[in-house]
């Protein structure tokens, strides 16, 4: 009886003796990635603010017109966003109020989804230009990508387009605006981006002196690691007079849609 009862404690020492070893050497259970914010924040520097192919800074024409940049985002969980994005800018001084402003405010919402193969997204954007309401601009689009390829269009339905229609000649509402875009990953960190966009006015716009016309870029970016990404792009556009407020004040033959190297630092929270 006593020999059994030293089996049994033995047995029962070895068991335990066991339990602790495999929790011991048992490797631990990783942690479970924090979920993603909806909210996100971004700030950059760029050398040369270009929208559409166009510089918006038109005091001076060397292609170093240095702009700071930021903005802020929020992601519903249903698909839902809202957001907004902010920049210096120098050029709705050439409308014909002479505004003083120096600031471009951009709000806009939209609805992401999925349809089929297509990452879809439809939205507004007004663009803001406090002081200077004669350039306020609202515009609806749709856009739709799929992997590396994407496209979008913008159509105002604002009576002004950055001016024309409320300060300037023509008709503002009715612009249209089409964007393909290509972004590929070609080696870690580092992605290949291009772009082409097609701007459409009103003929009373194209009578009044705005032609038609079709900008560019070409260029890539990397990741500096913590939210930190370092772009590169050549930007331009294809009609040299096209869209120029300074055309009547700049005498020196260069065009705001001229094809300039832009260098971009970006920090994303």
């Amino acid at each position: 009886m006593k020999l059994i009862r030293i089996q049994v404690a033995l047995a029962a020492a070895f068991l335990l003796s066991s339990s602790a070893f495999a929790q011991t050497d048992a490797p631990a259970t990783p942690a479970a990635e924090p979920a993603a914010s909806p909210l996100s924040f971004n700030i950059d520097v760029t050398s040369n603010y270009k929208f559409r192919g166009q510089d918006q800074d038109q005091s001076k024409t060397s292609g170093f017109k240095p702009a700071l940049q930021g903005g802020v985002d929020y992601a519903f969980a249903n698909g839902f966003y809202v957001g907004n994005w902010n920049s210096t800018i120098n050029w709705t001084k050439y409308l014909p109020s002479n505004p003083s402003n120096n600031f471009e405010i951009d709000l806009y919402g939209g609805y992401k989804f999925k349809a089929g193969p297509l990452d879809m997204d439809v939205g507004a954007l007004t663009y803001f230009y406090p002081g200077a309401s004669g350039a306020n601009t609202t515009e609806v689009y749709l856009g739709a990508g799929y992997g590396p390829v994407s496209a979008k269009y913008s159509q105002t339905v604002s009576k002004g387009y950055f001016g024309i229609g409320k300060e300037l000649p023509g008709e503002g509402r009715g612009t249209g605006y089409l964007n393909f875009a290509f972004a590929q990953e070609v080696m870690p960190k580092l992605t290949f981006k291009a772009s082409l966009g097609f701007t459409n006015f009103k003929g009373s716009a194209n009578a009044a002196g705005f032609p038609n016309y079709m900008d560019y870029s070409v260029g890539a970016s990397y990741d500096l690691g913590d939210g930190l990404s370092l772009a590169g792009a050549v930007v331009g556009a294809d009609k040299k007079s096209s869209y120029t407020y300074p055309a009547s004040v700049d005498t020196s033959g260069k065009s705001i849609n001229k094809n300039t190297l832009l260098v971009t630092l970006t920090k994303t929270l």
